[in-house]
């Protein structure tokens, strides 16, 4: 399966040709993909970069990176993004909640370090994030291993006998999402505890067919910035920078967040908010897609596709959208629409209860 796996994100994700640099990087639990994907690359006449992370890697920086790896410029990382054609990425963790208690201003300085070498890889390679299973995913997620490992091999169509062909369905289907949704100027989101709305209208409306995200499945745009009005109750909960955040509540004026709460993780909620002046606005909003994933796992690349669901993103827009909202956070919240949701487009039903009506 690690061969299928890793031909999808050669072939169909990063779309690797002869000659490329290809930079991937797999935390060690996911050793045998780290090897499928170098044998990958070197197959299509492309060079290799492999950079392997021990699970406790990002734990261990966080904790004991002193003053001067805080202030040090990351030469070395920017200096192979802007060499990279191709950049792949497969996470593993073994611990999600590894950095629960530690200082939100700590985790911000440590981002803002490497905000520049972020945005340069989004704008400048042909890149693909991957969540490979593990035990401890299967825990946040409620499952077995092995239940858990279909589950997320199943997301990603990899039991298909040709992946490729269930991705480009896909994104034949979200294509005609898009079309409606960019006719649309106002979208207004309902459920218990949210009723917002923003506006949308001249943003263009892109279709994450896999590309970018494996698994996706989802459709999004940036907002524009100054519009989102009202209240919002965010019920998926989320992991961010290994800590855990649940019950999130906004309330939103002109763009701004102007009230904001959580049940669990609030400092953080509100270290955020104060990042910068884009952290308050919101630069996403999403809509997810994906039947094959049907219930929250603990991970955002999941669950942020989960068919039913919309997801607002505070801070940094993507730039493809229109989107013009800068922030060094990026930061996806997800509502579950499934059961009493609903959203509109300029006063029209487009999603009832997780169902598309037009």
């Amino acid at each position: 399966m690690d061969v299928k796996y890793a031909d999808l994100l050669l072939d169909y994700s990063a779309e690797v040709k002869p000659g490329d640099v290809v930079s991937i990087h797999v935390d060690t639990p996911a050793v045998g993909l780290a090897r499928a994907l170098v044998r990958g690359a070197l197959e299509r006449d492309a060079v290799p970069r492999l950079h392997l992370a021990y699970p406790e890697l990002n734990e261990d920086i966080v904790r004991l990176a002193g003053a001067s790896y805080v202030a040090s410029e990351p030469d070395v990382e920017r200096f192979e993004v802007e060499r990279a054609d191709a950049w792949v990425r497969v996470a593993a963790p073994t611990n999600r909640r590894a950095l629960q208690g530690v200082d939100p201003a700590r985790l911000g300085a440590l981002e803002a370090r490497m905000q520049e070498v972020q945005a340069l890889r989004v704008r400048d390679t042909r890149w693909v994030s991957t969540l490979y299973p593990t035990a401890a995913g299967a825990q946040d997620a409620g499952m077995g291993l092995d239940d858990f490992e279909a589950f997320t091999l199943g997301a990603m169509h990899l039991f298909d006998d040709d992946p490729q062909a269930a991705w480009r369905a896909l994104s034949a289907r979200q294509a005609a999402l898009v079309e409606r949704l960019s006719q649309a100027d106002e979208v207004r989101i309902e459920a218990e505890g949210t009723d917002l709305t923003l506006r949308v209208g001249g943003r263009t409306w892109v279709n994450s067919d896999g590309k970018r995200n494996m698994p996706s499945g989802e459709v999004f745009t940036g907002p524009i910035e100054t519009s989102a009005e009202g209240t919002v109750h965010f019920d998926v909960p989320s992991f961010v920078a290994g800590q855990e955040v649940r019950d999130v509540r906004l309330r939103f004026e002109a763009g701004v967040v102007v009230e904001a709460s959580a049940g669990v993780g609030e400092a953080l909620l509100l270290e955020r908010l104060e990042a910068d002046a884009g952290a308050r606005r919101l630069g996403e909003i999403g809509i997810g897609t994906n039947n094959q994933i049907d219930r929250p796992t603990g991970s955002t690349l999941f669950d942020e596709k989960i068919g039913g669901t919309v997801h607002l993103a505070l801070g940094r827009s993507y730039t493809n959208t229109g989107g013009v909202n800068e922030s060094r956070i990026h930061w996806d919240l997800i509502r579950d629409l499934r059961s009493g949701g609903r959203i509109s487009l300029d006063g029209a039903v487009f999603q009832e209860n997780g169902v598309f009506r037009g």
